[in-house]
């Protein structure tokens, strides 16, 4: 007989942290994309537009959000790598987020055009929280 929260043998607290997490990787994908598109349209097209701006702060937002719920889901802020790096990385993209509004508003020249390397500076940083997970997992060993 299928359990009351439609999965099979598993209990309604572990299928509802399942979908918080599966719900936080989704949210924190989307901070990926979107950030991703602010970030390497910004580079390409040479210069900072105010609409790149919106993508950093909707990657910013989606990603705040989605490490909300990964820490709701694990109960803390974890003290590794992955915890540390992921709120330096927040961290840097607040800052980053706010220091393109201070050039657009200034309009100055040079920092507009070369805004893109602080991006992609924060970029990679942001990176390593994303996949540190994917890379400690593949680094256990098989038993």
């Amino acid at each position: 007989m299928p359990h009351p929260t439609g999965t099979v043998g598993v209990s309604a607290s572990a299928s509802k942290r399942g979908i918080v997490n599966g719900s936080a990787t989704i949210v924190i994908t989307s901070a990926l994309v979107l950030y991703t598109i602010g970030v390497w349209s910004e580079r390409v097209q040479g210069r900072l537009k105010w609409w790149h701006l919106a993508f950093f702060v909707a990657g910013l937002t989606c990603d705040t959000i989605g490490t909300g719920m990964m820490i709701d889901y694990v109960g803390g802020l974890t003290a590794d790598v992955h915890g540390i790096s992921g709120l330096l990385a927040i961290i840097l993209m607040g800052i980053h987020a706010l220091w393109a509004a201070v050039v657009l508003a200034r309009k100055d020249e040079r920092m507009i055009r070369t805004f893109h390397r602080f991006s992609i500076a924060v970029w990679l940083v942001w990176l390593i929280p994303y996949f540190s997970p994917m890379f400690f997992a593949l680094a256990q060993p098989r038993g």
